[in-house]
């Protein structure tokens, strides 16, 4: 059967290798973030002879404007299968460096974006018989990471979420499945926010070096079809989950040595 999925931050990084993936699968795709140029080059590499690839707008800080998004895509489709809540700003700045205005910033589009465009979401899958309800949160939403208080502090609050979502909703068929990425190969770090908001620019060396995209969107379609509640996606800096959760004294001696950048 052929299915419908709505990403978030598709214009990019994981969002888009996600889309392509998926439009391989012959997947109706609902295409969201805020750059409509990108969302409308990317729905002509997504376009099949049977699928229907519809740009769909949206600036997760201006949560005013997702009803007319949501009334856009009912008007295309009459259920979504599955909901990728993949858009998300990340953070490069020490606790001392970083102003309240970034910390709101992120913690807007992260987390109350998130969670209010899953909340509009939420009654129409629940009336279509249910479905997936996604959130890529991060292995940072796992323990604290330098640089990332933020950050960090977004994805453990998206992971407290959907948790308490995905178990409310059994019995309507609504499932949530978490992903908790490592370090993916992507644009993220250069489109981060300084201590003041202003975004950093550069590249880091550890996300450069990192699990290309495409696998990470895989894994994570494997997981969705699959409806797993949780799943790590990334290489060997997946272990700091492991040895943060069953040997916290050598987390703890480890963590202040890696290169947050």
């Amino acid at each position: 059967m052929q299915k419908t999925i709505w990403i978030t931050g598709a214009s990019s990084g994981i969002g888009e290798a996600l889309a392509i993936n998926y439009s391989r699968l012959n997947a109706n795709l609902i295409l969201s973030s805020r750059n409509k140029s990108k969302l409308e080059d990317l729905a002509k590499r997504c376009k099949t002879p049977s699928n229907v690839v519809l740009v769909a707008p949206l600036d997760l800080a201006d949560n005013k404007s997702f009803s007319s998004v949501l009334e856009l895509v009912q008007n295309h489709f009459n259920k979504i299968d599955v909901l990728i809540n993949n858009g998300g700003l990340s953070q490069r700045s020490t606790v001392l460096e970083s102003n309240l205005e970034m910390d709101r910033r992120i913690f807007e589009v992260n987390y109350f974006g998130t969670i209010e465009l899953t909340r509009q979401v939420l009654p129409w899958m629940i009336r279509s018989g249910g479905g997936n309800i996604t959130v890529i949160s991060s292995i940072s939403g796992k323990f604290g990471f330098p640089l990332r208080s933020a950050y960090s502090a977004t994805k453990h609050a998206v992971i407290g979420f959907f948790e308490t979502l995905g178990l409310e909703h059994i019995s309507d068929k609504i499932h949530t499945t978490i992903v908790c990425p490592g370090r993916i190969k992507t644009n993220i770090s250069k489109h981060a926010l300084d201590g003041s908001g202003k975004p950093t620019g550069s590249m880091d060396t550890g996300l450069a070096n990192g699990m290309p995209a495409e696998d990470c969107a895989k894994q994570i379609i494997k997981a969705i079809r699959k409806n797993k509640r949780q799943v790590l996606v990334g290489r060997k800096e997946l272990l700091m989950v492991y040895i943060h959760k069953y040997l916290p004294w050598l987390f703890w001696e480890i963590a202040p040595k890696i290169d947050p950048k």
